[in-house]
């Protein structure tokens, strides 16, 4: 395994609340890590603990390690914009910026400073083409995102996120709101963007994991119960807890 970050020991609370407990965790590089879990067993605060998004909740109460590329990035004095710059969020819900598709795209590029137009028609142009959405829009970039459907909404944050160079894609659910063919869009773009991006996504489909997954990691109440390759989790698992996930026995 080529690591991109190692988690050590992290442990995560709200208001005196455990949340996480004591995870260890390996995120290969260019890969897709699949994070399965019921509700409510942290999946998504480990997934915003990794760009420091957990940072906004009030009484939030955090130790251990999160190594990126050999560098912790919860030692005091990290530089968060750089960090979240490194790790881009597609949530579960879409949420394109108040504003016009073709702003969507640019408003990364323009606050880092990349303002020349044809640069910017050219960045426009890559990233929506990246995400299966240019024929579609092109026509219409000066229309307000929020007239897009919601699949298109989802590939055009997507676009978003990557037009800033990020390093990894933290996927929250990204399918959970979307049609069926929506989803399929946005699952085979992921399977082709791996060889850019390490993509970490986190989901409670196991058809889903199946489908998509290099690497399974299976959370429970805050821990992390058994983590491996798909043919080691799925097809040998050796926790109870495993087992009783896949089996159908929880959610």
């Amino acid at each position: 395994m080529n690591p991109k970050i190692h988690i050590q020991n992290l442990s995560l609370s709200i208001d005196r609340q455990p949340i996480l407990k004591n995870v260890n965790l390996t995120i290969p590089k260019n890969k897709i890590t699949v994070i399965l879990g019921s509700s409510g067993c942290g999946k998504t605060t480990l997934l915003k603990s990794l760009n420091r998004l957990t940072d906004l909740i009030p009484g939030v109460q955090r130790s251990g390690e999160i190594i990126l590329d050999g560098v912790n990035i919860l030692n005091g004095g990290q530089d968060l914009v750089d960090i979240r710059q490194k790790m881009g969020l597609l949530a579960q819900r879409p949420y394109p910026l108040p504003m016009s598709i073709y702003n969507n795209i640019t408003f990364g590029l323009r606050i880092s400073g990349r303002h020349n137009r044809q640069f910017l028609d050219k960045r426009v142009e890559h990233y929506l083409k990246m995400v299966n959405l240019w024929e579609e829009v092109k026509d219409r970039l000066k229309d307000p995102a929020s007239a897009l459907s919601i699949g298109q909404q989802q590939r055009l944050c997507l676009a978003r996120g990557l037009a800033v160079d990020p390093e990894i894609i933290l996927a929250d659910e990204p399918t959970s709101a979307l049609d069926p063919i929506s989803s399929r869009m946005i699952e085979e773009k992921f399977l082709e963007l791996k060889n850019q991006y390490t993509i970490v996504l986190v989901t409670h489909i196991l058809r889903q994991a199946r489908r998509m997954a290099d690497y399974v990691v299976l959370m429970y109440l805050g821990e992390v119960i058994e983590q491996g390759t798909p043919d080691e989790l799925f097809n040998n698992p050796q926790h109870p807890v495993t087992k009783s996930y896949l089996s159908g026995q929880f959610y």
